[in-house]
């Protein structure tokens, strides 16, 4: 059986030294599983040598392996540069879910006492992102225009994973879009979300207007995980407000997610959801721990068994050494970036030597 191949897509300045850190747990003789490494250099440098060139590369070799971990990348703010090369990936893929999951994290204090994990599942195309814009008339008549599109396969596909991730979570599938403003545009996503819920009438459902679930999430006293499938935009904007109700981005990773004809997910890319850090790089300070989860969240879709255990081990040995006061300055402790990887994988190790006996 060949050994699953991971396709490395390397970044720059601090996103790529963090990548580092979590390929060093991704190691064999951490995780007891042989991976394979297919490595893009996706560095400012390089897409600007290679025209994006190198960026497409990446997106093939991922569409033939499956996997991808990608470190943060800069994305130049001059018009006509390289861009953003997450753009061309998700393209490329066809990528057509994000999925971002906040979590509480040892020692620091999130807002309005919520501990049970949320989850983030949106659109990750269409609505108002690539919409046409325009402007007709002048002065205070002057109006904005813009035609925003979602498609029914993007909104089935952002359902069907919600109610799978709350399956697998044990979580409720809460939220939605504002159907009762627009029901022909938002009111497909509601659809979907309604038909997903017959097929997994053993998932709890609560939906709720977009405007309702911001203010609950701020009230939620946190007693079950949730999973909140959303918009493009409306995505983007909760993610952000989810990441800060537990009180620090550091614990979470992203997940990009392109599916087959069975709604399964075909192509998986996982990252950090924070950018390069520029000021952090080189000193070794940095925070690994969303890029460590980021990798253990690509093991938990790798097909075998060992996989599942090795990712449920990351999870809970990063958890672990912050609990045990093992962290970097921004999570209040004293260890450097390669302090903290060395106690996650020591932690790993631990696990499943231990596990291995049961």
């Amino acid at each position: 059986m060949p050994k699953p191949t991971i396709v490395v897509l390397e970044g720059d300045q601090t996103g790529q030294e963090l990548l580092a850190e979590s390929l060093r747990v991704l190691d064999a003789s951490v995780i007891d599983i042989e991976l394979a490494f297919e490595r893009y250099d996706l560095s400012l440098e390089a897409r600007r040598a290679t025209n994006n060139q190198v960026v497409r590369d990446a997106a093939e070799a991922m569409l033939v392996h499956k996997l991808g971990l990608k470190a943060a990348t800069i994305t130049p703010e001059v018009k006509g540069d390289v861009g953003s090369p997450n753009a061309i990936l998700r393209k490329a893929i066809d990528g057509k879910v994000i999925v971002r999951t906040g979590r509480k994290l040892p020692r620091v204090r999130p807002v309005a006492g919520i501990h049970a994990p949320i989850s983030v599942v949106r659109m990750a195309v269409g609505d108002a992102y690539g919409a046409k814009e325009w402007r007709e008339g002048e002065g205070v008549d002057e109006i904005a225009y813009r035609t925003e599109t979602i498609s029914r396969g993007v909104c089935r596909y952002v359902s069907e994973y919600a109610f799978v991730h709350a399956k697998k979570m044990g979580a409720k599938v809460f939220g939605g879009p504002k159907y009762t403003v627009s029901p022909v545009y938002e009111g497909m996503l509601k659809e979907e979300m309604d038909a997903a819920a017959e097929r997994h009438p053993e998932v709890p459902y609560e939906p709720q207007l977009i405007d309702a679930t911001y203010a609950l999430l701020l009230s939620n006293a946190g007693d079950l995980p949730l999973v909140i499938p959303s918009l493009n935009r409306d995505g983007d904007c909760l993610s952000d407000l989810v990441m800060q109700l537990f009180g620090s981005i550091a614990g979470a990773e992203s997940v990009l997610l392109s599916f087959d004809a069975d709604l399964k997910p075909s192509v998986v890319m996982a990252e950090a959801p924070h950018g390069t850090a520029p000021r952090l790089f080189g000193k070794n300070v940095a925070n690994p721990l969303a890029m460590i989860l980021a990798a253990g969240a690509l093991l938990s879709y790798v097909d075998d068994r060992r996989a599942a255990n090795a990712s449920r081990a990351v999870y809970e040995a990063a958890l672990e050494a912050v609990h045990e006061g093992i962290a970097t300055a921004d999570l209040g402790g004293h260890a450097t970036t390669t302090e903290f990887t060395d106690a996650v994988i020591a932690g790993v190790k631990r696990k499943l030597d231990v596990w291995s006996t049961l």
